[in-house]
């Protein structure tokens, strides 16, 4: 056996558990990028062997309807869905991924509202849950998840406090035996990849890696920005007032986020004039970032947009097909394999 088989093979044996829980040859999910994670990446991940997952965001039951159709006419692979626990929808979203066979519902955006696992569960499907930390994860396993992914604070979009390396060590020796465990946030190389495998991790989930895939649909002035970019561009949302619990966003600096910032203001004015309740303030921050978001995907508003991007942003070198990249990270992680002992 050569040494470049035998990494070949450490890996496969490393990323079976997660293979079979998604039904797919590699372990690596895309992660559900409003905008970017639709159709057309979706199906083309899940064609080169990874597991693509739309993110369904904002959309309405009819719209998320149409994506998993047009999805499922370009690939006959797996693929997931990914829900946002807050969509005053929920129920009708599952109640859709389930009329379509969808295989895995991914849970993300804080605890899951009573009877929404039962819900997903009922249709047949697997259910992924996001644990930002140990406490939650332990619940979410006794609730039902049947998997988890743990994304640190590197990740793009929507972050929690803590870093992926440290949520690695804390929750894999103690969950990982339980359900399979993605890791995510900040992995942009194979060599990373091989490293959570070792610690416990079933697979990882990558969501910046893929942006410049050829396949996304994502604007030519916004993958430009991406492979402009380094890893310090990539910087976190300032939460100015402590009553709206802004979620820090990751994203590159531009004007954009001078506007979120000012947005802010405006809307904690309007709390203090009692012009607006605190629930319809924390919607108008949300909404904000929806169509942020859309503005520099879609229309390639890179000034004025959000850039949502990850600290991995620096390793994105190039617009590449999505089957490319995830030869190129396999071929990395079974090469830092090949280096290590059985």
């Amino acid at each position: 056996m050569t040494n470049a088989s035998i990494g070949a093979e450490r890996l496969e044996r490393r990323m079976a558990r997660g293979c079979d829980f998604l039904g797919t040859e590699t372990a690596i999910l895309c992660g559900a990028m409003s905008w970017v994670s639709e159709r057309n990446l979706v199906a083309a991940i899940s064609n080169a062997g990874g597991f693509g997952v739309i993110a369904c965001g904002a959309m309405t039951p009819e719209l998320l309807d149409a994506e998993i159709a047009g999805t499922k006419k370009l690939t006959t692979k797996p693929f997931g869905v990914n829900l946002i626990t807050m969509h005053p929808a929920l129920f009708d979203l599952i109640d859709v991924c389930g009329r379509h066979g969808v295989t895995h519902v991914v849970l993300a955006g804080g605890l899951p509202p009573k009877g929404s696992l039962e819900a997903i569960k009922a249709t047949g499907a697997k259910v992924i849950a996001f644990a930002p930390a140990l406490a939650l994860a332990k619940k979410l396993i006794r609730s039902g998840a049947d998997a988890l992914v743990i994304e640190g604070m590197e990740a793009g979009g929507h972050i929690g406090p803590v870093s992926t390396s440290v949520l690695a060590q804390e929750m894999l020796p103690e969950v990982a035996d339980q359900v399979p465990v993605f890791v995510a946030g900040g992995i942009g190389r194979g060599e990373a990849i091989a490293g959570y495998l070792d610690m416990g991790a079933a697979g990882v989930q990558l969501g910046t890696r893929f942006v410049c895939a050829t396949e996304s649909i994502a604007h030519p002035a916004f993958k430009k920005a991406f492979l402009r970019a380094s890893a310090r561009d990539a910087v976190a949302s300032v939460q100015i007032d402590p009553r709206l619990p802004v979620i820090p966003v990751r994203a590159l600096k531009n004007a954009g986020g001078e506007l979120f910032t000012a947005k802010q203001r405006e809307v904690a004015q309007m709390l203090d004039e009692g012009g607006v309740a605190m629930a319809e303030a924390q919607l108008q921050i949300e909404h904000y970032w929806a169509g942020a978001l859309r503005r520099a995907v879609i229309d390639g508003d890179v000034e004025h947009g959000s850039l949502m991007a990850g600290q991995s942003v620096g390793m994105v070198t190039k617009e590449e097909p999505a089957a490319e990249i995830i030869a190129t990270l396999m071929a990395e992680a079974a090469q830092a394999l090949e280096k290590r002992a059985v």
